[in-house]
């Protein structure tokens, strides 16, 4: 992306004054109609726009995005001209927009654009239209409830959960320090620099809902723009004073009887220390710690070799013969990216991987969409809106599996018509290329494993002189290459390892201990759980964010995930504040039975019940990282902290000398 792309995210306000019927005509030609739709009907309190008979279809195809949310052409002439009749109502008013919507207003905006929802989803979807603005902050402050009483939070990470969980503490009036390892925040989008890093989820449902973005360059943000967010994000929110940079925590441990947290970290300069803490939040992430697995040979390679996650920029790829490891997204990204630049590709592809149609995918959004969502009050919001709505239960029903299903490649009638399309899709890609066809069309169901963004780029690359598709596996490493089972020496001069992260891995960075000096990775035995992927047994107020089982695939946003998460620990440390506590622990029970719903229901769903390796699933093939339920069943679960859940630990008395 150009530098023109990214200055746009700062560039200033346009004036008012170009608001011409030629700019508003070019606008909404542009514009996605159900969001701008709603957004005139809200600004103009005016139900014409919202018209039963221009509601969004609410049935997702298999492949591919509902353009105009299924609006045949005579019903996108009218929403145009509507919609150009109400920007200019809008203009001609002198801007005013009325106070944000009633309960019940609010209810028949969000019943137009998505298509009916249940009653049951409003409160989940007001929270993602920020409507009323925050509604996620902490209904308490600290010296409210206690004024006698200081309450410090040690929270490990400064990426996007990290960020989420300093900004909402601090709103409740807690002491936060944000220890990172990285000299900057951004978390995974400061460490993956490798050329082609982007998004693969749309970009207006990857911003916190209570800081949205209004005018991201892309359809699909690349890293850099992530990271300019999420550092602005820290510097709007203050978050400076609290961050340790370039500190890396080595060890967690919870104290008895003082029941707090003694939290050993390491500073750039290689000196140690220990801090006091009454809570821990982990917000370590599940990508962070790349894996390189293990070859024979490896040692005697004379050539680069490096991780994607660890990109060497000081090596010069130009006229080298490139080995890449692995076909999954950052390889998906990489790979065409670099073959203009090196001498000869050649890719190393385990199992391939299936890819939604997504023409867009690395294109800039057009100037008169971003005037829009600049200029036009809650465009940007309901816009955004709508790309997590048509993502939260559209797709779910293709993941589902049916035990009586018996076609091999799919679980259920509905995931093999996802197959089918899917299928179709790569064929129309390589029609000219039966030989690669054969290669590139995976033999799993579709969501089993990671699906992929693809505009074409992946076929056109595969398809070059110059790049070759190794499906053979790798039997050795040599001084010169790779070797693969067939005998053919693939010689090269540098090694990229796209080989994903030890994902199921949580915590392993650090050494934790609970009560009675348990070793929180003995604890797990190679199986992380946690309670709705927050709590553990034996760890009191140890916190996790983006843990385990809080992974989406085909329902949601990472970034909900966390915010509901952290909604949710701002609702526990409130109740042992109110209740005079020292700390909250997870009982066992809960936590075995949460964790029994959670196992039963992950086979019941495509990456669950299909044997492919993914990085879905731990050692044990046990499915470690993703949420196999609606996404409103989460939703629900964080609301309020059931007190049965947990064991209250209360505050040491006075010591008494001996």
């Amino acid at each position: 992306m150009d530098q023109a792309a990214v200055d746009r995210v700062t560039a200033p306000v346009p004036d008012h004054a170009e608001w011409s019927d030629e700019r508003l005509e070019s606008a909404v030609a542009t514009a996605d109609l159900p969001a701008l739709l709603t957004t005139l009907a809200q600004i103009l309190d005016d139900d014409a726009f919202i018209d039963p008979a221009l509601r969004p279809d609410s049935v997702i195809p298999p492949a591919g995005a509902l353009h105009q949310g299924g609006l045949d052409e005579e019903r996108q002439r009218w929403a145009r001209a509507l919609c150009l009749d109400g920007l200019r109502r809008f203009r001609d008013s002198g801007f005013a927009t009325g106070p944000e919507p009633d309960p019940a207003r609010l209810t028949r905006l969000l019943d137009f654009i998505s298509h009916g929802a249940d009653e049951s989803y409003l409160p989940l979807l007001a929270h993602e239209l920020d409507i009323p603005h925050d509604s996620g902050a902490p209904g308490w402050v600290l010296k409210d409830l206690d004024p006698e009483r200081d309450f410090r939070v040690a929270v490990i990470g400064a990426g996007l959960s990290g960020l989420v969980a300093a900004h909402r503490l601090r709103q409740a009036g807690v002491e936060v320090v944000v220890f990172d390892k990285n000299p900057d925040v951004g978390g995974t989008w400061y460490e993956n620099t490798y050329p082609g890093c982007r998004l693969d989820t749309h970009n207006y449902a990857y911003s916190y809902s209570f800081a949205q973005k209004p005018d991201w360059p892309c359809y699909f943000s690349s890293r850099e723009s992530i990271q300019a967010y999420l550092v602005k994000f820290a510097e709007d929110a203050g978050l400076a004073p609290h961050l340790r940079l370039s500190t890396h925590v080595v060890a967690l441990g919870f104290q008895e009887p003082d029941a707090n947290w003694r939290v050993r970290y390491r500073t750039g300069d290689g000196a140690e220390a220990t801090e006091v803490f009454d809570a821990v939040v982990s917000a370590v992430g599940q990508l962070n710690q790349p894996l390189v697995p293990r070859f024979e040979g490896q040692e005697l390679f004379r050539g680069e070799t490096w991780h994607t996650a660890r990109w060497r920029h000081d090596v010069d790829l130009t006229g080298l013969r490139v080995g890449v490891i692995g076909t999954g997204a950052s390889g998906f990204q990489v790979v065409p990216a670099i073959a203009e630049q090196v001498e000869h590709l050649t890719v190393f592809q385990r199992n391939p991987p299936w890819t939604l149609p997504t023409p867009r995918y690395v294109d800039e959004i057009e100037e008169e969409l971003i005037w829009l969502f600049r200029n036009v009050p809650y465009y940007a919001q309901w816009y955004r809106f709508f790309q997590f709505w048509t993502s939260v239960e559209g797709r779910r029903r293709f993941a589902e599996v049916d035990p009586e299903w018996t076609k091999e490649g799919s679980v259920s009638a509905q995931n093999e018509v996802l197959r089918v399309a899917l299928t179709e899709h790569l064929a129309a890609q390589y029609a000219d290329r039966p030989d690669l066809l054969d290669r590139v069309i995976p033999t799993y169901p579709p969501g089993a494993k990671r699906l992929l963004r693809d505009n074409g780029s992946w076929a056109r690359t595969l398809k070059r002189d110059d790049v070759a598709l190794v499906t053979d596996r790798i039997r050795e490493f040599t001084a010169n290459g790779i070797r693969t089972e067939d005998g053919t020496l693939h010689e090269l001069d540098v090694i990229v390892y796209s080989t994903g992260f030890s994902a199921s891995e949580f915590l392993s960075t650090m050494r934790v201990t609970g009560t009675g000096k348990r070793d929180l990775q003995d604890f797990w035995d190679g199986d992380a759980r946690a309670y709705l992927g927050v709590t553990i047994p034996h760890f009191p107020n140890l916190f996790l964010l983006y843990g385990p089982n809080t992974n989406h695939v085909l329902n949601g946003s990472t970034v909900l995930f966390t915010e509901l998460s952290m909604e949710y620990i701002v609702k526990v440390v409130e109740r042992l504040v109110r209740d005079g506590d020292a700390a909250l622990d997870c009982r066992e029970d809960a936590y075995l039975s949460y964790n029994d719903a959670v196992d039963a229901e992950n086979k019941r769903v495509v990456w669950g019940a299909a044997e492919v390796s993914s990085w879905y699933k731990n050692s044990r093939g046990r499915v470690s990282q993703c949420w196999p339920f609606p996404l409103l069943a989460y939703w629900n679960a964080t609301r309020e902290v059931d007190p049965e859940a947990y064991r209250r630990i209360p505050r040491p008395g006075p010591r008494t000398s001996a």
